[in-house]
């Protein structure tokens, strides 16, 4: 197992978050969505410890995601596949009682045949195409789709209908959102007049619950919030505005430390690592660390990023290398081997956000955060230090 560095998980942080999306979703149900090993958090370890805390939905992309958590959620859990479900995987998830998007027509009849053959409803979420255009039942056919369901009610159960908001983050698609808000409520019209029932009626995602609560139905998917992100700039200033918050309700989940693995001077007029990126003006202690484009930390954060050592910001100097990079620690006193390093999240009274990390590396908080290696430790603790 890779021990460079390490990703410290915080119950403390989870529990603020759910407490602020319980207010934001009033009635509506909670599905955390863990997919992308659960934003980098590690799926095998958020999940068990957000159930902990209350949560009993979890929504995944992929069967083989779903196949990860079984058997390893308390009772009364339950797991919804929103994406890649097909072939046997498909079955497994009739037989599991797993619920899954359906979202053509291959897939609603692999469904009921699957269903026929498991003697198990296979727990169906209908996708209505409403403006993504992506997946999803195109409106002209959707009541076709609803009546099957209905005819083969023995082989399938509409579990839920929903769809997914295109551009919910920024009024800039107000038109375009407007439009896919009219379309959905066709398409829960329609199940409404076949009698099919819709189950669970679903929109919403982070920023749709944010910035349009009118599509809070039954159940929300809840992803990039419940880490303690806000899904851009512009919803956190949004929703500020209106509900007059000062301060942020939001506590970062993650901690991303590793440590110093030697330390050196570099002479004046020298060059650090391959090329000769950065000269030193003067002489500098440089701070090498075992973290580098292999395990995440983006080669475009060569002099660009920092990390806190001894609760200073230290910059990094020179090109991020495949396996460690350097920083320079000259203004910090007593610098030596073995000492913290933190890549993402606080130390001290300084911190670090993976919004400020992802703006000098050109990547969103989701790329980032879901391209964390893996085999990097991921510890729960109840609190950061």
């Amino acid at each position: 197992m890779f021990q460079g560095s390490t990703i410290e998980i915080s119950s403390e942080a989870l529990q603020a978050n759910l407490a602020f999306i319980g207010k934001v979703l009033g009635k509506a149900q909670l599905c955390s969505v863990v997919k992308g090993n659960a934003y980098g958090h590690g799926i095998n370890v958020f999940t068990p410890m957000a159930a902990q805390l209350g949560v009993t939905r979890f929504a995944v992309y992929s069967a083989s995601e779903a196949w990860q958590l079984h058997g390893r959620l308390p009772a009364g859990c339950e797991l919804f596949i929103m994406g890649d479900v097909d072939g046997s995987a498909l079955e497994w998830a009739v037989e599991q009682g797993i619920s899954f998007s359906v979202f053509d027509n291959a897939r609603l009849e692999h469904a009921i045949a699957a269903g026929r053959r498991t003697g198990k409803k296979a727990l169906a979420h209908l996708e209505v195409e409403t403006g993504m255009h992506r997946t999803g039942f195109e409106m002209e056919f959707f009541g076709e789709v609803l009546q099957r369901c209905k005819t083969d009610a023995d082989a399938i159960e509409v579990a839920g209908i929903c769809t997914h908001l295109a551009g919910a983050e920024n009024r800039s698609n107000a038109e375009r959102v407007l439009g896919q808000k009219v379309r959905f409520r066709e398409a829960l019209a329609m199940a409404g007049k076949t009698g099919s029932g819709p189950g669970m009626r679903h929109a919403a995602c982070s920023a749709v619950s944010l910035n349009e609560p009118d599509m809070l139905y039954d159940m929300a998917r809840i992803g990039i919030l419940q880490y303690g992100f806000w899904p851009n700039r512009e919803t956190q200033e949004r929703y500020s505005e209106q509900h007059g918050m000062v301060e942020d309700p939001l506590r970062r989940v993650i901690r991303w430390w590793s440590r110093v693995m030697s330390v050196s001077t570099l002479p004046a007029g020298g060059f650090v690592g391959y090329g000769a990126t950065f000269n030193a003006e003067a002489g500098t202690r440089i701070a090498t660390i075992p973290m580098g484009y292999a395990y995440g930390y983006a080669r475009s954060l060569s002099n660009a990023g920092q990390v806190l050592i001894r609760g200073q910001l230290a910059p990094v100097r020179g090109i991020v290398n495949m396996n460690c990079i350097t920083v320079d620690v000259t203004g910090i006193e007593g610098v030596e081997k073995g000492d913290e390093a933190v890549l993402i999240g606080t130390q001290g009274e300084r911190s670090i956000s993976v919004a400020s990390f992802g703006d000098l590396s050109d990547q969103l908080n989701y790329e980032l955060l879901t391209r964390l290696p893996h085999d990097i430790p991921r510890v729960v603790v109840e609190k950061h230090i």
